[in-house]
């Protein structure tokens, strides 16, 4: 943590419960600031109070002072701060509407990068601007990168459980934390930005537990809009246009009495098409990892490569495949059986160094 750079060193439990007001002194930055910009699917048709609903949308902004306060939407949940590239710290809005972010700067230009970590489909976070000292005032973002990834994922992609302790203790929001997962390493790792569209138990066509025929609601359904089961706003993806997408999906397709071996190829195909339709230029590529071994493992596999030779036979030649590493334990089995903090850092190794060849990164 860099000198005279204080986070809110509150534990997030501390936060929830503990209402902040709005300070009485200070400068308002509102959400539509020139400066602050938005990077991930944000709802934004009412623009005093933007929503989201999947991890890893990021807000980013400069600002002059000493301090930074955040405003949101009470019960919008939690959120990584970093300040000036410093260590990231959590903090959280339950029941409170103003948290702050910093305090005790040193006098000048500093930036901020704040991140949704958590799922907030039922939460509906919403972010209502920054605080900044009286006669102070919001200055360009820097530093944004010019790289660009999605990612298209399920639990995993989420960080489901990957601050849980024990690998048998009740899922809660708090252990959930999509900064740490592979996703959010390898972009940090590239210098990427990064978009995410993932929901934990979703699949290709079918969901955890689902029936074999497939569920009504699966990942086909719903990429098309800028909020998780919310087909009231489509999403204008001309707003981020990556140059690779990375969708790690099958894990819940496979799950219990597993997939339909021809559904499951047909859903990975039309994923690809929906994908490929708004994404020319884009390199896609259908990642394993790290859930699945023995048959569901294979059954995925077969199904993604099948779809690869589908779009290499359309003269699609830019669909790749890449396994990451099945967890064995030797790095811990973290929550209901999802990869633990270890075992992200792994797959974030290993992704890295292959789209970094891929990409000429």
């Amino acid at each position: 943590m860099k000198r005279n750079m204080l986070f809110c060193l509150l534990m997030a439990s501390t936060l929830a419960v503990k209402a902040q007001t709005k300070p009485s002194l200070g400068t308002f930055i509102i959400p539509t600031d020139k400066n602050i910009q938005y990077i991930g699917r944000i709802e934004d048709s009412h623009p005093e109070r933007p929503t989201f609903t999947y991890p890893g949308v990021q807000i980013r902004c400069g600002f002059t002072g000493t301090s930074l306060f955040m405003v949101a939407k009470p019960q919008s949940g939690y959120f990584m701060v970093e300040i000036d590239g410093g260590t990231a710290q959590k903090v959280a809005f339950f029941n409170n509407n103003t948290v702050p972010l910093a305090s005790g700067l040193n006098k000048g230009q500093h930036q901020v990068v704040v991140t949704y970590i958590t799922e907030g489909y039922e939460r509906l976070p919403e972010f209502q601007g920054f605080i900044v000292d009286e006669g102070e005032s919001s200055v360009p973002a820097t530093n944004i990168p010019t790289r660009k990834i999605e990612f298209i994922g399920n639990s995993i992609t989420c960080g489901y459980g990957i601050e849980a302790q024990s690998a048998n203790e009740p899922y809660r929001e708090s252990t959930a934390n999509y900064y740490f997962t592979y996703a959010a390493r390898t972009a940090r790792n590239l210098n990427a930005q990064a978009v995410v569209v993932a929901r934990s138990g979703i699949g290709v066509y079918r969901s955890y537990n689902g029936p074999q025929t497939g569920d009504a609601v699966n990942m086909n359904t719903e990429y098309p809009y800028t909020l998780l089961y919310n087909n009231k706003y489509v999403w204008d993806f001309s707003r981020y246009m990556p140059d690779v997408v990375c969708i790690n999906l099958g894990t819940n397709d496979t799950s219990t009495q597993g997939a339909d071996s021809l559904l499951f190829v047909q859903a990975f195909k039309r994923l690809y098409h929906q994908v490929r339709s708004h994404y020319p230029q884009a390199r896609i590529v259908l990642l394993s990892g790290s859930m699945m071994t023995g048959k569901a493992l294979l059954s995925a596999q077969q199904a993604m490569d099948a779809t690869r030779t589908y779009a290499h036979q359309q003269g699609d030649r830019e669909v790749y495949r890449f396994d990451l590493t099945p967890q064995d334990g030797s790095l811990g089995i973290g929550l209901h059986g999802h990869p633990t903090m270890r075992q992200h850092e792994k797959m974030a190794e290993e992704l890295t160094a292959y789209l970094r060849q891929l990409m000429k990164w």
